[in-house]
C-alpha cells in the first residue's frame, strides 16, 4: 500500500518551497520565493538570509545583500549545498543545508512590521488583529491553519465514508428562538422586515430528512449574538449532521468515527473508546455537564454527614465537598478570594477546612460535633495536609459551584494528558422555569423526550423529564450537542404548548416545519460540533481565536476592518430604517 504522493509546488516562479529542502537535494539548482525572516552580516559583502514561506525557513548565502531588509519579498535562484558541520542547525528541518544564491530578485519591498514575526515576542492582541495579515505569517498561526485544513478534510472524508452527502443550507433565514440572539439583516425589498443569520441549520437539516436526504452533513457557518469568550465567537464553524432511520447510538457512532479521523490526521494515532456518562452522574461527580476527566478532585456527597447538624449553613437539601490534596498550605487571602468568587457565582458561601494532625482547622469547626468532623474526614478520605472545600445549597447549585471551584484549582492546560473524549447522555429536557412560568429547553425545542419519561409531559415534574440528547466533551470543552428529533407533529405541538408557544405563534415561526411533518417525516437524529473548538484542542491552543484566520476581539470588534461601523443615511433610507440616539 502506498501513501498519498506529496503535492508538487512548482510554478513558473518557484521550483520548491523553503521548508522542504533536505540533504538529498544537495547539488540541485532551485528557485524559491518568500519573505526575509532574518538577516545576519558575515564580513563586508557576504550575508546569511533566512528565507521564510508557509513550509518553513531555509538559510541563503547571499553576496551583496545590503538592500535586503526584514519582510522583503524575494525570488531566489541558487544551488543547494551542505552546511558545514559546525554551523548546522539541528533545531531546524532545513538546518543541514543552505542555498548558495546566484540570483536574487526583490518582488516587493516592505516597511518594518508593526511587531516581530518571531514567536519569542509577546504582542498585544488588538495590535495583532489590526495587522492580522502580518500576524498570519507567524509559524504558530501557519501551523494552526494547516491543522484546521487537515481536520476539515478528515471530517469530510469520514462523513462521506459513512454515506453522508454535503448539502448547503441558506444564510438568510427567518428568525427562530434557538436560545441565543439572532444577527438580523434588514430587507430592502420588504421595509420593516428582517432576515436572520442562522444560529444553526437545525430546521433545514430536519427538512432534508423529510425530503429523503437520509444522511446529510455540512461544515456550516453559524452566527450567534452572544458574549464572546475563549471558546466562543460571533461566527463559528460546525460540523452539522443529520440522519434518518437512526437512533442515538447510531449518531454517536457516526460522530465518534469523524472526530477520531480528525484526531488521527493530526496526532497520527486514533483515540481509544469514547466512554459514556449520564448528565446526572457528570453533575454528581464533577459538577459540570462538560466534565474534564483528566484529573481527580471529584465531588463527594456529604448530605448524610449532617442530617441533624446544629450548623445552620448545612441545614440545606444538599452538602457537597471536594478534597484538594496538599492544599492546606493555601493562604488565607487566597481562600477569601475563592470564597468571594463562589458568592459571585451564586453560592451563599464556601466553607474551608484544613486537615491537620490535631483535627480540622476551620472558622466553622467549633460548630461541628466531633462525630460530624470524624465522619466528614472518613467520607472524604482526608489526610493531613489536605484542604476540604464545602458548599451547601440546592443540589444543582451546589454541584455547579463546586464544579467551577474544581476546574479553577485543578484543571490542567488543554494539551496536558492527551485527548480524553466523553459522551454525556440523558440530559434533562428542560433546564429551568422562566419568569413567565414556562420551562426552558435544555437544548432546543425539537428534542425528543426520553421514551420512559414522555408521560410526565401530562402534569408531571417537567424538570425530571430526560431527553434523548447527548453532548461530546473533550478535555473539559463541550465540542457539540445533538439529539433524537421529534418527527411527529402532535408531539412537537405538545412541546410548543408546554413552552408557552401557542398554535398561532408556532405556525408563524415554525409552520414550514410543522407542515412538512404532515407529509411523512422519518424518524431522525443528528449532531453538531464546533470545528473551531476541536481544532483548538488538537493544536494545543486555549483560545479559539488562535485557530481562526480573522477572529473578533473579546469585545466583538474587528480591528482589521474597523467593524462594526455605522452606515450612511442613504443606505438607511433605502432600508427604511432610522437609528435611535444612544441611550443616556
Amino acid at each position: 500500500m502506498t501513501g498519498t504522493p506529496a503535492p508538487d509546488y512548482a510554478t513558473a516562479m518557484r521550483t520548491d518551497r523553503c521548508g522542504d529542502l533536505r540533504p538529498g537535494d544537495v547539488g540541485r539548482q532551485v528557485t524559491l520565493c518568500g519573505w526575509v525572516d532574518r538577516r545576519r552580516e558575515h564580513g563586508e559583502h557576504l550575508a546569511f538570509i533566512d528565507l521564510r514561506d508557509r513550509s518553513g525557513v531555509v538559510q541563503l548565502v547571499v553576496d551583496g545583500a545590503h538592500d535586503l531588509r526584514s519582510e522583503y519579498v524575494l525570488q531566489v535562484t541558487g544551488t543547494v549545498r551542505e552546511r558545514p558541520a559546525d554551523t548546522a542547525n539541528e533545531g531546524l528541518a532545513t538546518g543541514a543545508v543552505e542555498i548558495d544564491a546566484s540570483e536574487v530578485t526583490i518582488l516587493a519591498v516592505a516597511e518594518p512590521p508593526p511587531f516581530p514575526i518571531d514567536e519569542r515576542t509577546e504582542v498585544d492582541e488588538v495590535l495583532r488583529l489590526r495587522h492580522r495579515y502580518v500576524d498570519l505569517r507567524r509559524p504558530r498561526l501557519q501551523r494552526n491553519l494547516e491543522i484546521r485544513a487537515r481536520v476539515n478534510s478528515a471530517v469530510r472524508g469520514a462523513m462521506e465514508e459513512q454515506g453522508f452527502i454535503e448539502v448547503e443550507t441558506p444564510m438568510l433565514v427567518a428568525s427562530t428562538p434557538e436560545g441565543a440572539r439572532d444577527f438580523v439583516v434588514p430587507s430592502r425589498k420588504e421595509p420593516g422586515s428582517f432576515y436572520a443569520l442562522p444560529q444553526s441549520p437545525q430546521i433545514f437539516k430536519q427538512l432534508c430528512m423529510v425530503g429523503g436526504v437520509d444522511r446529510y452533513y455540512q461544515i456550516a457557518r453559524c452566527l450567534r449574538d452572544e458574549d464572546l469568550r475563549a471558546d466562543r465567537q460571533f461566527e463559528f464553524m460546525q460540523l452539522d449532521a443529520e440522519a434518518s432511520f437512526v437512533g442515538q447510538d447510531d449518531v454517536l457512532g457516526f460522530i465518534t468515527h469523524a472526530v477520531s479521523a480528525a484526531a488521527e490526521a493530526i496526532t497520527g494515532e486514533r483515540p481509544g473508546e469514547f466512554p459514556q456518562m449520564s448528565w446526572h452522574e457528570a453533575m454528581e461527580r464533577f459538577g459540570s455537564d462538560k466534565p474534564d476527566i483528566r484529573f481527580g478532585m471529584e465531588l463527594v456527597d456529604l448530605t448524610h454527614v449532617f442530617p441533624e447538624t446544629d450548623f445552620r449553613a448545612f441545614q440545606t437539601p444538599c452538602v457537597k465537598g471536594i478534597r484538594v490534596p496538599g492544599g492546606a498550605d493555601m493562604s488565607r487571602n487566597r481562600l477569601d478570594d475563592l470564597t468571594d468568587r463562589c458568592k459571585a457565582w451564586g453560592a451563599k458561601g464556601l466553607v474551608w477546612m484544613k486537615v491537620e494532625a490535631g483535627g480540622l482547622n476551620s472558622p466553622v469547626a467549633k460548630f461541628l460535633s466531633d462525630e460530624e468532623q470524624a465522619t466528614l474526614r472518613s467520607t472524604m478520605e482526608a489526610e493531613v495536609g489536605d484542604l476540604l472545600l464545602l458548599v451547601a445549597d440546592e443540589w444543582r447549585k451546589a454541584c455547579h459551584i463546586l464544579g467551577l471551584v474544581r476546574n479553577d484549582l485543578g484543571r490542567p492546560p488543554v494539551t496536558e494528558g492527551g485527548l480524553h473524549f466523553l459522551w454525556v447522555v440523558d440530559f434533562p429536557l428542560f433546564e429551568g422555569i422562566d419568569d413567565a412560568g414556562n420551562p426552558i429547553p435544555a437544548h432546543h425545542p425539537f428534542t425528543m423526550p426520553h421514551e420512559d419519561d414522555i408521560d410526565l409531559l401530562d402534569g408531571g415534574d417537567l424538570l425530571a423529564i430526560r431527553s434523548q440528547a447527548y453532548d461530546l466533551v473533550l478535555n473539559g470543552w463541550e465540542l457539540g450537542s445533538g439529539s433524537v428529533r421529534i418527527h411527529r407533529r402532535q408531539v412537537q405541538e405538545r412541546i410548543f404548548a408546554i413552552l408557552g408557544i401557542g398554535p398561532d405563534e408556532a405556525q408563524a415561526k415554525f409552520g414550514f416545519l410543522l407542515d412538512a411533518f404532515r407529509y411523512g417525516a422519518p424518524p431522525h437524529a443528528g449532531f453538531a460540533f464546533g470545528m473551531d473548538r476541536l481544532v483548538a484542542v488538537l493544536a494545543g491552543e486555549e483560545n479559539i481565536r488562535e485557530v481562526i484566520a480573522y477572529p473578533k476581539t473579546q469585545s466583538g470588534a474587528d480591528p482589521l476592518t474597523g467593524s462594526p461601523t455605522p452606515i450612511d443615511d442613504q443606505h438607511l433610507k433605502e432600508l427604511g430604517l432610522r437609528v435611535l440616539p444612544p441611550r443616556q
